[in-house]
Protein backbone atom coordinates (compact mmCIF):
# COMPACT_ATOMS: atom_id res chain seq x y z
CA UNK A 1 0.00 0.00 0.00
CA UNK A 2 2.79 2.57 0.57
CA UNK A 3 4.67 1.75 -2.50
CA UNK A 4 1.46 2.73 -4.55
CA UNK A 5 0.41 5.42 -2.60
CA UNK A 6 4.58 6.74 -3.69
CA UNK A 7 3.77 5.37 -7.20
CA UNK A 8 0.46 7.41 -7.16
CA UNK A 9 2.17 10.59 -6.38
CA UNK A 10 4.55 10.40 -8.54
CA UNK A 11 2.12 9.67 -11.52
CA UNK A 12 0.09 12.75 -10.01
CA UNK A 13 3.03 14.89 -10.15
CA UNK A 14 4.59 13.60 -13.47
CA UNK A 15 1.12 14.30 -15.00
CA UNK A 16 0.74 17.65 -13.76
CA UNK A 17 4.14 19.03 -14.74
CA UNK A 18 4.24 17.07 -18.18
CA UNK A 19 0.99 17.35 -19.34
CA UNK A 20 -0.30 21.11 -17.87
CA UNK A 21 2.87 22.86 -16.69
CA UNK A 22 5.22 22.32 -19.23
CA UNK A 23 2.83 22.91 -22.48
CA UNK A 24 1.57 26.06 -20.77
CA UNK A 25 4.60 27.58 -20.05
CA UNK A 26 6.10 26.94 -23.41
CA UNK A 27 2.69 28.05 -24.81
CA UNK A 28 3.11 31.20 -23.10
CA UNK A 29 6.67 31.85 -24.27
CA UNK A 30 6.35 31.00 -28.32
CA UNK A 31 2.77 33.41 -28.06
CA UNK A 32 5.06 36.33 -26.32
CA UNK A 33 8.23 35.74 -28.32
CA UNK A 34 7.01 34.31 -31.83
CA UNK A 35 3.06 35.22 -31.94
CA UNK A 36 2.27 34.66 -35.49
CA UNK A 37 4.20 31.05 -36.00
CA UNK A 38 2.72 29.83 -32.04
CA UNK A 39 -0.91 30.64 -33.80
CA UNK A 40 -0.42 28.57 -37.07
CA UNK A 41 1.52 31.33 -39.52
CA UNK A 42 -1.60 32.58 -40.84
CA UNK A 43 -1.45 34.54 -43.70
CA UNK A 44 -3.60 37.55 -44.28
CA UNK A 45 -4.88 39.56 -47.46
CA UNK A 46 -4.95 43.40 -48.23
CA UNK A 47 -8.41 43.45 -46.10
CA UNK A 48 -7.75 41.13 -42.98
CA UNK A 49 -9.12 38.25 -43.48
CA UNK A 50 -7.28 34.75 -43.05
CA UNK A 51 -6.80 33.09 -46.34
CA UNK A 52 -4.64 30.47 -45.07
CA UNK A 53 -1.31 29.38 -43.62
CA UNK A 54 2.64 29.47 -44.93
CA UNK A 55 2.55 26.15 -43.80
CA UNK A 56 -0.21 23.91 -45.44
CA UNK A 57 -0.19 23.68 -49.32
CA UNK A 58 -3.73 24.94 -50.75
CA UNK A 59 -5.13 24.37 -54.19
CA UNK A 60 -5.49 27.31 -56.66
CA UNK A 61 -7.44 26.25 -60.06
CA UNK A 62 -7.82 29.56 -61.61
CA UNK A 63 -5.50 30.34 -64.69
CA UNK A 64 -4.31 33.64 -63.24
CA UNK A 65 -2.63 31.73 -60.83
CA UNK A 66 0.47 29.47 -59.95
CA UNK A 67 -0.20 26.25 -58.92
CA UNK A 68 0.79 24.00 -55.79
CA UNK A 69 2.10 20.29 -56.44
CA UNK A 70 -0.77 17.85 -56.31
CA UNK A 71 -1.90 16.41 -53.60
CA UNK A 72 -3.38 12.97 -52.11
CA UNK A 73 -4.95 14.42 -49.09
CA UNK A 74 -7.78 13.34 -48.29
CA UNK A 75 -10.84 12.57 -51.08
CA UNK A 76 -10.46 15.82 -52.93
CA UNK A 77 -6.91 16.53 -52.13
CA UNK A 78 -5.42 19.44 -50.10
CA UNK A 79 -7.50 18.34 -47.00
CA UNK A 80 -5.36 19.57 -44.05
CA UNK A 81 -7.32 17.37 -41.90
CA UNK A 82 -5.87 13.87 -43.52
CA UNK A 83 -2.75 14.57 -44.26
CA UNK A 84 -0.82 11.83 -46.33
CA UNK A 85 0.65 10.47 -49.66
CA UNK A 86 -0.91 8.24 -52.41
CA UNK A 87 1.79 5.33 -51.36
CA UNK A 88 2.01 4.88 -54.67
CA UNK A 89 5.25 3.13 -55.78
CA UNK A 90 7.86 4.01 -59.39
CA UNK A 91 6.44 0.94 -60.64
CA UNK A 92 2.45 1.54 -60.06
CA UNK A 93 0.78 2.02 -63.72
CA UNK A 94 -2.03 4.19 -61.85
CA UNK A 95 0.83 6.43 -60.90
CA UNK A 96 2.49 6.18 -64.33
CA UNK A 97 -0.91 7.00 -66.26
CA UNK A 98 -2.34 9.81 -63.64
CA UNK A 99 1.23 11.27 -64.16
CA UNK A 100 1.05 10.85 -67.90
CA UNK A 101 -2.49 12.20 -68.09
CA UNK A 102 -1.15 15.28 -65.80
CA UNK A 103 1.90 16.13 -68.27
CA UNK A 104 -0.03 16.45 -71.10
CA UNK A 105 -2.66 18.39 -69.49
CA UNK A 106 -0.26 20.83 -68.18
CA UNK A 107 1.40 20.94 -71.35
CA UNK A 108 -2.10 22.05 -72.95
CA UNK A 109 -2.99 24.66 -71.06
CA UNK A 110 0.80 26.18 -70.58
CA UNK A 111 1.86 26.27 -74.73
CA UNK A 112 4.17 28.81 -74.38
CA UNK A 113 6.16 27.19 -70.99
CA UNK A 114 10.12 26.18 -72.43
CA UNK A 115 11.40 22.68 -71.53
CA UNK A 116 10.04 19.43 -70.01
CA UNK A 117 7.26 19.89 -67.21
CA UNK A 118 9.05 19.66 -63.47
CA UNK A 119 8.60 16.95 -61.88
CA UNK A 120 7.17 18.17 -58.70
CA UNK A 121 4.20 19.48 -60.74
CA UNK A 122 3.00 15.92 -61.43
CA UNK A 123 4.00 14.64 -58.04
CA UNK A 124 2.53 14.71 -54.67
CA UNK A 125 4.67 15.15 -52.14
CA UNK A 126 4.39 12.94 -48.88
CA UNK A 127 2.22 15.38 -46.93
CA UNK A 128 0.30 16.22 -49.47
CA UNK A 129 0.31 19.80 -48.47
CA UNK A 130 3.75 21.37 -49.64
CA UNK A 131 3.29 24.98 -49.51
CA UNK A 132 6.12 25.35 -51.44
CA UNK A 133 7.51 24.91 -55.24
CA UNK A 134 11.11 24.59 -56.51
CA UNK A 135 11.95 28.18 -58.42
CA UNK A 136 11.74 25.83 -61.70
CA UNK A 137 8.51 24.79 -60.76
CA UNK A 138 7.29 28.52 -60.81
CA UNK A 139 9.00 29.46 -63.63
CA UNK A 140 7.60 27.03 -65.83
CA UNK A 141 4.15 28.64 -65.09
CA UNK A 142 4.66 32.20 -65.78
CA UNK A 143 3.66 32.13 -69.28
CA UNK A 144 0.33 30.62 -68.04
CA UNK A 145 -0.55 32.72 -65.64
CA UNK A 146 1.01 36.20 -67.53
CA UNK A 147 -1.68 35.19 -70.44
CA UNK A 148 -3.99 34.91 -68.18
CA UNK A 149 -3.97 38.10 -66.59
CA UNK A 150 -2.97 39.82 -69.77
CA UNK A 151 0.68 41.41 -68.44
CA UNK A 152 4.23 40.60 -69.94
CA UNK A 153 6.39 37.49 -68.94
CA UNK A 154 8.90 39.72 -67.91
CA UNK A 155 6.72 41.46 -64.95
CA UNK A 156 5.18 37.91 -63.72
CA UNK A 157 9.27 36.97 -64.34
CA UNK A 158 10.23 39.33 -62.18
CA UNK A 159 7.60 38.74 -59.21
CA UNK A 160 8.54 35.07 -58.91
CA UNK A 161 12.43 35.84 -58.54
CA UNK A 162 11.20 38.27 -55.97
CA UNK A 163 9.20 36.12 -53.96
CA UNK A 164 12.19 33.24 -53.58
CA UNK A 165 12.86 32.35 -50.42
CA UNK A 166 17.12 31.20 -49.83
CA UNK A 167 17.90 28.23 -47.88
CA UNK A 168 17.35 28.75 -44.26
CA UNK A 169 20.75 29.96 -42.33
CA UNK A 170 22.36 30.09 -45.61
CA UNK A 171 22.99 26.09 -46.05
CA UNK A 172 19.85 24.37 -45.22
CA UNK A 173 17.35 23.15 -47.33
CA UNK A 174 17.04 24.46 -51.16
CA UNK A 175 15.71 27.90 -52.43
CA UNK A 176 11.75 28.20 -52.60
CA UNK A 177 8.95 29.57 -53.58
CA UNK A 178 5.67 29.75 -51.32
CA UNK A 179 2.79 29.39 -53.59
CA UNK A 180 0.24 31.29 -51.21
CA UNK A 181 2.54 33.88 -50.55
CA UNK A 182 3.48 34.57 -54.38
CA UNK A 183 -0.45 34.19 -55.33
CA UNK A 184 -0.94 36.99 -52.82
CA UNK A 185 1.75 39.05 -54.35
CA UNK A 186 -0.02 38.92 -57.76
CA UNK A 187 -3.25 40.22 -56.74
CA UNK A 188 -1.24 42.78 -54.98
CA UNK A 189 0.42 43.82 -57.79
CA UNK A 190 -2.22 42.93 -60.66
CA UNK A 191 -5.75 42.33 -59.36
CA UNK A 192 -7.63 39.49 -57.98
CA UNK A 193 -8.35 37.12 -60.65
CA UNK A 194 -12.42 36.48 -60.49
CA UNK A 195 -13.33 33.05 -59.94
CA UNK A 196 -15.21 30.98 -62.42
CA UNK A 197 -18.21 31.02 -59.75
CA UNK A 198 -17.78 34.06 -59.41
CA UNK A 199 -18.02 34.76 -63.59
CA UNK A 200 -20.94 32.61 -63.51
CA UNK A 201 -23.13 33.84 -61.01
CA UNK A 202 -22.17 37.81 -62.90
CA UNK A 203 -23.23 36.34 -65.69
CA UNK A 204 -26.62 35.06 -65.04
CA UNK A 205 -27.64 38.43 -63.43
CA UNK A 206 -27.36 40.21 -66.48
CA UNK A 207 -29.79 37.85 -68.16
Amino acid sequence: MKTLIVALRVTAVTLVVTGLIYPLVMTGISKALLHDRANGSMVTNDKGQVVGSELIGQNFEQAGYFRPRPSAAGDKGYDATNSGGSNLGPTSKKLRDRVTESVAKLKKQNPDARGHVPAELVTASASGLDPHLSPAGAMWQVPRVARARGVSQERVRQLVEANIEGRDLGFLGEPRVNVLLLNLALDRQFGAVQRTEEKKSAEQSTR
